[in-house]
């Protein structure tokens, strides 16, 4: 089973997850888009595998979601929302995950200031089938729900 490791950009929160990730999905959302800069890449992980050390502040952004972010250097790090898995911003990551953009979500929301140019799968909104389609260990995918 492979295990998966990231950290904050200053280092004070460091996190360990062991067993599958979920490609990367893109959100497009405003509320991605306000809290990062840009839209967010995530994976995901079941949220009982997901280890944390360090303080996480959380912000109730929705009456449904919550994002963790590191109290002293800011960097956004997970999304927690309904279902199973804690969403992982993907360039937390440390190494290489060997995982692969997959799909964009809420295009709808997008900036106007780009383009999506990929043939990725795209949604205008929220697509449970996108964020539950697979799960991959490193390099290799396989069917699963998150």
């Amino acid at each position: 089973m492979s295990t998966y490791s990231g950290s904050c950009l200053c280092g004070a929160v460091h996190y360990t997850t062991a067993g599958p990730l979920r490609p990367v999905i893109a959100c497009h959302c405003a509320q991605c888009r306000k809290s990062s800069g840009h839209h967010v890449a995530a994976t995901s992980a079941p949220r009982e595998s997901v280890r944390i050390s360090g303080e996480v502040t959380w912000y109730a952004s929705s009456v449904t979601a919550k994002r963790g972010f590191c109290d002293i250097c800011g960097s956004n790090l997970f999304w927690d929302g309904a279902g199973a898995n804690l969403s992982i911003f993907a360039g937390t990551l440390d190494g290489d995950p060997m995982l692969k953009l997959a799909g964009h979500i809420f295009c709808d929301d997008k900036g106007s200031y780009y383009e999506i140019v990929d043939d990725l799968p795209k949604a205008g909104g929220r697509d449970p089938a996108m964020t539950t389609m697979v799960l991959a260990t490193k390099g290799t995918a396989m069917a699963g729900t998150t």
